[in-house]
């Protein structure tokens, strides 16, 4: 209101903020010039680490791939680097220096994605709320949206003028989206998982007949009503049966922290399940959980998918997984006990 005051006295101005400050408290002009560029710094910063914690939050909620992470600190497993959200920030800053070369410019383009992230974030919360029979924070969100969206149209204006960049850069991470959760998707049903009564037969069947190999064994598996190829491959085709199977699955809570593990169900004879329950915000150091739980195991089975297909959205997909690591390098389980298995699929 102060700045809108100031342009209203002064229509000629042209960098406002800073145009006020000299003309008001021309004393302070100098200590506000370095107050600004270090707020820049912190900034960034923030949004350099806020964008790693929503793309791991991304990647564990199964609508992103999995990218490589590394952890920056021996004692806090929190933090964390992701090179592949680094790298497109990096270059992303450098295409807008180069496309709008002046701060006026690229004003237009950052109070739309502003303005917009505000709007849908006060739409999600309004429905958050709904779902959750809060009518009195239902309301209040949504009051709060409708002055959000009167932002939102009146910075349409400069979608010609700048704005546009910020759909185009959006525009990549919603692509990556969309194909990675529709890809997963046609992929789960073109892999034809086995009903859990029919694995547990054919287990049964199997584990009677032949003689189950010495130790314990991991695999991976999401629901264990729908038994994934790799598994009944290893197990039934290949005969690789341990006098302890153990499947693993990770389970996402509705709480950002907490994590714990637990044997869930015993199947049958030398076949159990191990669930870990960890928050959205979570970074779990799986080898820790099964050392804790005193899992020892001699072999870990994980399935790999090798994609045939001559649609080119799949054929992005199927670029999007070879690229990205794969389910036991994301959790980083010591690579001396892993056997992938590879499943062919036609999409």
């Amino acid at each position: 209101m102060g700045q809108g005051a100031f342009l209203i006295q002064n229509p000629g101005a042209r960098n406002v903020l800073f145009e006020m400050i000299l003309h008001e408290a021309g004393i302070l002009y100098v200590p506000f010039l370095i107050l600004s560029i270090t707020a820049t710094i912190i900034a960034s910063q923030a949004m350099i680490s806020g964008m790693f914690s929503i793309v791991y939050q991304g990647m564990v909620t199964r609508i992103m791939p999995l990218f490589k992470i590394d952890y920056t600190s021996t004692d806090l497993r929190t933090q964390i680097y992701i090179g592949t959200a680094n790298w497109f920030l990096l270059v992303s800053v450098l295409a807008v220096m180069l496309i709008f070369r002046e701060s006026s410019s690229l004003a237009a383009a950052y109070g739309l994605a502003v303005t917009g992230t505000m709007t849908l974030t006060g739409l999600m919360m309004t429905w958050i709320f709904a779902l959750r029979h809060q009518t009195t924070k239902a309301a209040l969100s949504l009051l709060i949206t409708f002055v959000d969206l009167a932002f939102l149209l009146s910075n349409f204006y400069k979608l010609p003028h700048g704005g546009y960049w910020s759909l185009v850069i959006a525009a990549i991470p919603l692509t990556l989206i969309l194909i990675y959760t529709s890809g997963q998707k046609r992929l789960y049903r073109a892999m034809d998982p086995m009903h859990l009564e029919l694995f547990l037969e054919k287990y049964y069947q199997h584990y009677k007949k032949i003689i189950p190999i010495q130790g314990s064994a991991l695999f991976f598996a999401r629901d264990m009503r729908k038994v994934p190829p790799y598994l009944t491959t290893t197990m039934f085709t290949n005969h690789i049966i341990y006098q302890d199977n153990i499947i693993v699955s990770i389970t996402q809570t509705e709480e950002p922290f907490g994590v714990s593990g637990h044997f869930r169900e015993c199947y049958a004879e030398g076949l159990r399940q191990f669930e870990i329950l960890a928050g959205y915000m979570e970074v779990v150091d799986m080898s820790r959980i099964l050392r804790d739980f005193g899992i020892q195991y001699r072999a870990i089975f994980y399935g790999l998918e090798d994609i045939s297909t001559t649609n080119v959205i799949w054929q992005l997909f199927s670029l999007i997984k070879r690229l990205t690591p794969s389910y036991v390098q994301f959790y980083k389980l010591p690579p001396n006990y892993l056997h992938g298995v590879i499943t062919r699929v036609v999409m």
